[in-house]
């Protein structure tokens, strides 16, 4: 009689989204006769007899705050099974391999992994591998019937305290660009990969059966294929034409493809989300983000001017940043009405450079490298103006503070630009500015605030 491995995979957090990470390997190995077990730990605690008695364990690791969460795990697999094979796979996992094989774990993945996944499954005794699995798969339907409900994950907020539940689709992998400080190019290497428009339809199709309202594509650039996923879109809008989506877009491809703005918001588009991550062009440049800062004013103007909200992230603390650049991008934020757009975490972000970093052969980072932090996972840097990185940590420790005591985003803005500003430079006007209700509520959001 065969007997087939046990499986089990887990995740640790996925910008508080049902886990694709879980959905598409579960159908993988499904379609390979490989039943699995799973375990979100971002809603659900581990189940202590599922890791006693698993064969695999496959621990998905698409972030640093994964990683972090699931390297503090590994003892406790440790000790309940100490003979299962124990596979980290996604963005990070291959970033971080040579630590992660120090920490005791057999085998690692990342790229079009669910095929190697199920490899590994099939000879789950293999040890001590690395692999960036690069083949165009052949998808099949997530699957998500075993998952934990939408209704605990993330939701839409619109008017006010309306919650709307959200689905999470994919209709790429991958991305063309080489942006410095992503993860993505070490692993992808400018590739991009589709997921075939019968596959993205059908899981929209089991997504609204189960309860979805708002897609989130979580695709790393949504307009890295606009063909592609506007024509997706133009059939899930005459399916369900209730349905609403937000996306995620370089500044450079709003810009390239602005023609079809008009269409998307018609289609359904609330909001964009944008890595603007500065308005300085030193560091845009440093960071070869691809665009300037005149873009960005004109892509918000865009964006605007279509009917869709834009919400823009931020890397506002790099070796680059010069004092005078943050205090610009937060009078901007007010100048343009942008505060309840962007959440205030996002204005205390330290840049990371994990293992494997395209940013690391970048020559006027060298004198600001402080070696390799493996428990912390990146590479320390100091800012050549010691009130820069002071700064950075008064301002993350205030926000964090802040939002424990359940301060509102204008007031932790409030906060964050009299920590910026000299004593007394935030004049009544900038704080009457930055206080004043927004025309029309808030803009639509996610309620997980980690975008990116």
């Amino acid at each position: 009689m065969l007997v087939h491995p046990r499986v089990l995979l887990v995740s640790c957090y996925e910008l508080g989204s049902q886990p694709n990470a879980l959905a598409w390997p579960l159908a993988f190995l499904k379609r390979a006769g490989y039943p699995a077990e799973a375990i979100d730990l971002a809603v659900d605690s581990l189940d202590e007899r599922t890791v006693a008695r698993a064969d695999f364990i496959g621990v998905s690791v698409p972030m640093q705050t994964a990683l972090v969460i699931a390297l503090s795990l590994v003892n406790r697999l440790r000790a309940l099974n100490p003979t299962c094979h124990l596979c980290f796979y996604g963005l990070y996992a291959v970033l971080n391999a040579e630590h992660l094989k120090s920490s005791g774990i057999d085998s690692v993945l990342a790229g079009e992994l669910e095929e190697e996944l199920v490899e590994r499954v099939r000879a789950s005794g293999l040890h001590s591998t690395t692999d960036k699995a690069k083949a165009r798969l052949d998808f099949p339907v997530p699957e998500r019937d075993t998952l934990p409900e939408l209704s605990r994950y993330a939701h839409l907020q619109i008017e006010g305290d309306q919650l709307i539940p959200v689905g999470t689709v994919e209709t790429t992998r991958g991305c063309l660009h080489f942006c410095r400080h992503c993860p993505i190019p070490p692993v992808y290497e400018g590739r991009l990969f589709v997921v075939p428009k019968d596959i993205v339809l059908a899981d929209v199709e089991q997504l609204f059966k189960l309860g979805a309202r708002h897609l989130h594509f979580a695709d790393a650039d949504f307009l890295n294929g606009p063909r592609h996923g506007i024509n997706i879109l133009r059939e899930i809008h005459e399916r369900h034409p209730e349905l609403t989506f937000d996306f995620t877009a370089k500044v450079e491809h709003l810009l390239k493809h602005q023609r079809h703005l008009k269409e998307l918001e018609e289609l359904g588009c609330l909001f964009i989300v944008s890595a603007v991550e500065s308005l300085s062009n030193q560091v845009l440049g440093e960071l070869d983000k691809g665009h300037s800062r005149q873009d960005v004013f004109d892509v918000l103007a865009l964006v605007r001017d279509a009917g869709i909200v834009l919400r823009p992230t931020f890397l506002p603390f790099t070796p680059w940043t010069q004092h005078e650049d943050y205090l610009e991008l937060l009078r901007w934020i007010v100048q343009e009405d942008l505060v309840e757009h962007i959440e205030a975490v996002q204005l205390t972000l330290r840049l990371l450079i994990p293992p494997g970093s395209l940013l690391l052969s970048n020559p006027s980072l060298q004198p600001r490298l402080r070696g390799l932090d493996a428990q912390a996972l990146t590479h320390r840097w100091v800012h050549p103006d010691e009130h820069m990185d002071q700064l950075q940590q008064r301002a993350s420790s205030a926000i964090e503070a802040g939002i424990s005591a359940g301060r509102s985003q204008r007031e932790l803005f409030l906060e964050l630009a009299e920590l910026a500003f000299q004593p007394g430079a935030v004049d009544s006007q900038m704080a009457r500015s930055i206080s004043k209700t927004r025309v029309g509520g808030p803009p639509p959001r996610l309620t997980e605030p980690w975008f990116c």
